[in-house]
């Protein structure tokens, strides 16, 4: 299906593709059933306490109507930490060779130990910049006009809860979301799942920081130069392509809660091993290498050591100093991609705000050997164990609140 379709065409088009397309693109019942739209009243059997759920009124945006063609590949993504001054939106319209733009927020969360990009977008433009199918699908773009979530098909293990509601990061007060749709989209591993753009400034996301770009028929590579230097340290522009440049700069911001916000925002270029190497300012701005109880010397982000000191304290005084073994510490800071691998986004560890302890025998995978009352004693200190997420992990403790013991 190529999107172009024209008048009489179109019109006969419109009547039948909800139909069809509601199958082709996995999507939930209630979208294609026209089911009413779910509200924080009748979700509260499976909110968890600490999350928010947001009522649908406080983000809905005017539903953008009909589709309307052409379609435009998403060649080039720009980013950056800040929201995109207005003149450099413009130049990058104006080069040469470039088709189309649109501009929207764009940044990370975590959901257990997947990085998930998402894109908080105006619906109206950015569906045609999406694969044919996902673009012309109204029911989709209503939906997340109304104030729902679409995600890539194959995040619905990853990041579906009971109800298909998706909590967007790991912090205690991270933000629930429904999905309303399981749809192709850009690429998984740059934006794999989106909301409406009046979400932005409510999870906290750099309002207009990044850019889609379509070159048509124009051979992409050139124009990337162009933006990178246009942009200059303030951000990136990255090919969207199957094999990624790993010379080329990319920009990682993360949202998901108070945390989020405290671990700060950086660009990074990647190794063929899998590792990353982050912007020195933001290395010295957030990373520090102190001693801590038991462990000894650790490197981690600087907002995570108070708690971590706390919560190693804490084992000291309960008298569990015996279950922490300090030789088989697994790290802090580790600047890579989850398991080495691009396609699944940075490891939550490339922001040091996560440890992994007892290493040899609380592999992923396994209940492990983890004491519980440490486990208990993190959990007060403001740490989630790996333990219990759906492929555990119980070597594993992030930070998910700033707070006191």
């Amino acid at each position: 299906m190529d999107g172009e379709l024209t008048g009489e065409s179109m019109t006969r088009h419109t009547r039948r593709r909800g139909s069809v397309l509601c199958a082709a693109l996995a999507l939930l019942v209630s979208a294609c059933g026209g089911s009413a739209l779910p509200t924080t009243k009748n979700v509260a059997s499976t909110q968890s306490p600490s999350a928010q759920t947001v009522s649908l009124t406080g983000v809905a945006m005017a539903r953008p109507g009909l589709f309307i063609p052409p379609l435009h590949s998403p060649d080039i993504l720009v980013q950056s930490q800040d929201p995109l001054p207005l003149r450099l939106v413009d130049r990058a319209k104006g080069l040469k060779g470039v088709g189309a733009t649109v501009q929207f927020s764009l940044a990370t969360f975590y959901n257990q130990e997947n990085a998930i990009t998402y894109a908080a977008v105006n619906p109206a433009t950015f569906r045609n910049f999406t694969p044919g199918p996902t673009a012309e699908l109204d029911v989709v773009w209503d939906r997340v006009a109304d104030g729902e979530m679409a995600i890539e098909p194959d995040l619905k293990q990853t990041l579906a809860g009971p109800g298909d509601y998706a909590t967007m990061g790991n912090d205690a007060h991270a933000q629930r979301v429904h999905i309303a749709a399981y749809a192709p989209l850009i690429d998984r591993s740059k934006i794999g799942a989106l909301v409406n753009q009046n979400w932005a400034s409510r999870l906290h996301m750099p309002v207009g920081n990044a850019l889609l770009v379509s070159t048509g028929n124009a051979a992409p590579e050139g124009i990337q130069k162009k933006l990178a230097h246009m942009i200059g340290k303030r951000g990136t522009a990255t090919l969207l392509a199957p094999n990624l440049d790993t010379n080329t700069a990319q920009t990682a911001v993360l949202t998901g809660g108070s945390v989020s916000q405290a671990v700060g925002s950086f660009t990074y270029t990647a190794n063929k091993d899998g590792t990353v190497n982050p912007d020195p300012t933001w290395i010295r701005n957030y990373i520090r290498t102190e001693q801590v109880p038991i462990i000894g010397d650790v490197t981690c982000n600087k907002g995570m050591l108070p708690q971590l000191r706390e919560a190693l304290h804490d084992v000291i005084r309960a008298g569990l100093t015996a279950e922490i073994h300090p030789s088989q510490y697994g790290g802090c800071y580790v600047p890579r991609y989850i398991a080495n691998d691009p396609s699944k986004g940075l490891s939550f560890h490339t922001f040091g705000t996560a440890i992994d302890l007892n290493v040899p025998e609380n592999e992923r995978g396994t209940v492990g050997k983890m004491n519980r009352q440490v486990v208990a004693i993190f959990e007060n200190c403001g740490f989630t164990w790996g333990g219990t997420w759906s492929y555990t992990d119980p070597m594993h403790f992030e930070l998910n609140s700033l707070r006191s013991c």
